[in-house]
Formats: C-alpha cells, sequence, structure tokens
C-alpha cells in the first residue's frame, strides 16, 4: 500500500464520521419536525385576558414596517397595544409610525433617545419600547414580521392554558433573494439539533432560546432575567434572553407556528453576508479555539464530502482506494443533499434551490470565515445602517 492509498483511507474514515454525523442530523431533523408543539394545538383552559404590549423595534424599516403594523391592528384580541419605537431611522420609518398612531390609538409611538455606549441598537430601543408598556404580558417581534389575525389570541392562550412563563413561536422564513434560498436550507439543518425546539422544551437540558421575530414573555419575569439590560451587548439578543429565562429556572416553551407567522431571515446578498458572520462573531469573542474547531467542523460536514467526491471521481481507475473513497463521498454527498431537499421542503422552498447545495455550502463556509476574521480584528461590524467595534461587546450569553 502507497501513500496515496495511506492517505485515500484517512479520508475514507473522515467521510464515515460525516456519514454518520449527518444520519444523527436527518434523524434530529425528523423528530424535530413530527414532535415540535404547534401553536394553536394545546388543551386550552379558561382564563382571563391580559393586557399585552407589543413591542415592535424599527430602524430603517420603512419597506417592511407598513404590512408589520396592518397585520398587527387586525388583531381579533382585545386588549392590547403596539409600543412602534422608532430607533433613530435614516428614512421614514419615524414618519410611518407617527402617521399611523395619529389613525390609532392602539399604537404609541417612541423615538428611542441616541443609543449610549456598549449597547446593541436592537438592545437599546427594546428597553426604550419596554418603558413605555402598561400589559402584563410583553410581546417582542420584529417590524419584517407579519402575523395572522389571531396568533395574539393564540399565543396568550396557550401561554396561561400551559402556564408558561415564555413562548416563543418559530415562524415561517420568507426568503426574499436567490442567496438566502440556497443557503438557509443548509443552514437550518443545525437548528434542528444544538438550537431544536425539543431541547428548548426539555426540563432537563439548558437549551434555551427565542425567536426575535416572537416571543411572549410575563412582564415579571422579563424584569427577573434583567431585561434586554442584561443582554445589552449581545450580538444575538433575543437568543441570549432565552437563554436566560431558561437557565433562571423559568418554564419556557418554543412552538411550530409557521403557518401562523411570516418573518425574513435575510432581505438581499449583504444582510446575508452580514447575517452568516453574526453568527460565528460570538462564538470566537468567548473562545477563539472552539469558534474555530466549529469552522472545521461545519466545512467538513458541508463541505468536504463533495471535494472528496470530485477528487476521488477524477482518479477512480487509479487504485481500488479511490474507489472505496467514491463510494463513501457518494453516501456523505447523497444525505447531504437529502438533508437540504428535507429542510427546503419544510421551509417552503422550491426544490430546485435546495439542488444547489455545494454552492449554499460554499457561501455559508465563506461566511464563517469572514465572521472569524472580521472578530479576530479590531475592525467594526455594519448593522442596520451602526458600526460595532465587537471587542467592546463581550459575548457571554449563548453558545452559537
Amino acid at each position: 500500500m502507497d501513500f496515496v492509498d495511506i492517505v485515500n483511507y484517512v479520508f475514507v474514515a473522515i467521510v464515515i464520521g460525516i456519514i454518520l454525523a449527518w444520519a444523527f442530523l436527518l434523524k434530529s431533523m425528523a423528530n424535530s419536525f413530527n414532535k415540535t408543539p404547534s401553536l394553536d394545538k394545546f388543551s386550552n383552559t379558561i382564563h382571563r385576558m391580559p393586557m399585552v404590549s407589543v413591542i415592535l423595534p424599527a430602524r430603517n424599516e420603512e419597506g417592511f414596517i407598513e404590512k408589520c403594523l396592518d397585520s398587527l391592528l387586525e388583531q381579533d384580541y382585545e386588549n392590547y397595544e403596539i409600543i412602534a419605537i422608532d430607533d433613530s431611522s435614516e428614512d421614514d420609518t419615524g414618519k410611518i409610525i407617527s402617521e399611523y398612531a395619529k389613525k390609532n390609538p392602539r399604537i404609541v409611538h417612541v423615538s428611542a433617545r441616541p443609543k449610549p455606549d456598549g449597547w446593541m441598537g436592537k438592545n437599546w430601543a427594546c428597553m426604550e419600547g419596554y418603558k413605555k408598556t402598561q400589559g402584563e404580558l410583553l410581546l417582542f417581534t420584529d417590524s419584517d414580521t407579519t402575523h395572522s389575525r389571531n396568533v395574539i389570541s393564540l399565543a396568550v392562550s396557550h401561554l396561561l392554558s400551559a402556564e408558561l412563563d415564555a413562548l416563543t413561536v418559530i415562524p415561517k422564513m420568507n426568503c426574499l433573494d436567490r442567496w438566502t434560498k440556497i443557503t438557509l436550507p443548509v443552514l437550518s439543518t443545525f437548528l434542528h439539533t444544538r438550537f431544536s425546539a425539543l431541547r428548548v422544551n426539555d426540563p432537563t437540558k439548558k437549551t434555551g432560546y427565542f425567536f426575535g421575530s416572537f416571543f411572549i414573555i410575563r412582564k415579571s419575569i422579563y424584569e427577573k432575567v434583567g431585561m434586554h439590560e442584561g443582554v445589552k451587548s449581545e450580538i444575538i439578543e433575543d437568543g441570549a434572553l432565552g437563554k436566560k429565562v431558561k437557565e433562571s429556572g423559568f418554564k419556557l416553551r418554543m412552538v411550530r407556528g409557521d403557518h401562523l407567522v411570516d418573518a425574513v431571515w435575510a432581505r438581499d446578498w449583504p444582510t446575508l453576508w452580514h447575517a452568516l458572520k453574526r453568527l460565528m462573531i460570538p462564538l470566537y469573542l468567548q473562545n477563539g479555539k472552539a469558534a474555530i474547531g466549529v469552522f472545521f467542523a461545519v466545512l467538513f460536514l458541508l463541505f468536504m464530502p463533495y471535494v472528496f467526491l470530485v477528487y476521488s471521481a477524477l482518479l477512480l481507475q487509479y487504485s481500488s482506494s479511490f474507489a472505496t473513497l467514491f463510494a463513501s463521498s457518494a453516501v456523505s454527498a447523497g444525505l447531504l443533499y437529502a438533508a437540504g431537499l428535507y429542510d427546503a421542503r419544510e421551509l417552503k422552498i422550491p426544490a430546485k434551490y435546495a439542488v444547489c447545495g455545494p454552492l449554499g455550502s460554499l457561501v455559508i463556509i465563506a461566511g464563517f470565515l469572514a465572521g472569524l476574521a472580521h472578530a479576530k480584528s479590531n475592525r467594526s461590524v455594519s448593522w442596520r445602517g451602526r458600526q460595532y467595534h465587537m471587542r467592546d461587546h463581550v459575548q457571554n450569553s449563548i453558545s452559537v
């Protein structure tokens, strides 16, 4: 056996590990999709109708906020208010909120004061909105989210009937451009393991997470965990707040609501690129070695099966080791494709985008690598028209 054969069989061993990992991921995905509870399926009990304060932060959202406000104003729940916060927008967001507030007394227009040092913008806007709330329950949502007419009623009933402290809804992720449609089915395969609803809903697990597009929490619990001030420097503030709720011993549940809530994950290529970088930066700032380890794990899971497949296919005739590597690589690439197609179906993304899985994997790897490079440097991170120097924002509340 020559050196090339030895190298090939080392690659085979790596690929077998990748196959086992994807078999586990596929099983986790199936369990997550099939066993996650739904927002509108629960044992309803007779309960009162406490006031709900919807907290809606918005910065430079003139293209989305009208649709969001319209969906919130059409709710069939009677006892609620909408705290719409203009977070120093540079477009007509503030004007739109002001016009809506003049016509609809349910809407409270808040102009956030200038963001203090040490705060992320959205976190500050949420705190500014919280100070104006009158409700016993707080519902946080994003300005690029739309809601079905009965979603607040369902959320309140589910929360109170199950005697929960907080409830978060997995929305339908709307993809507005082809790059997001290509990458999201690949990326979201990991959400069904580390941040799956089954882990969040298991009291024996430490995993806690909120989807920023929709989570409802008792005001008293929100105050006890430190509010957004307690996660003021977190990039992924919704996940960090959800983790604090779970770790504090409060009862949190994650449910499916993709038929009731629509959210936008990334709007275009620049937003997607920044979003991918933001997933890696917090982890590196916590533990650089762990972040690098995660990057290589993702590299081998998402992209190397294709590299091994092409490499072995080109040299298939030279020795049996190449044939063995080709066969194992084909299986691993097939599982990767199956996961992407499965996720795309659940995300309601056309299968033709999942077929571009290798390209989606490459974009994710490149985005994660750029995030690592950014975290190592002193360069600022751009988000919603603001610059953040991340070394001044220590990330302790969530492990990505």
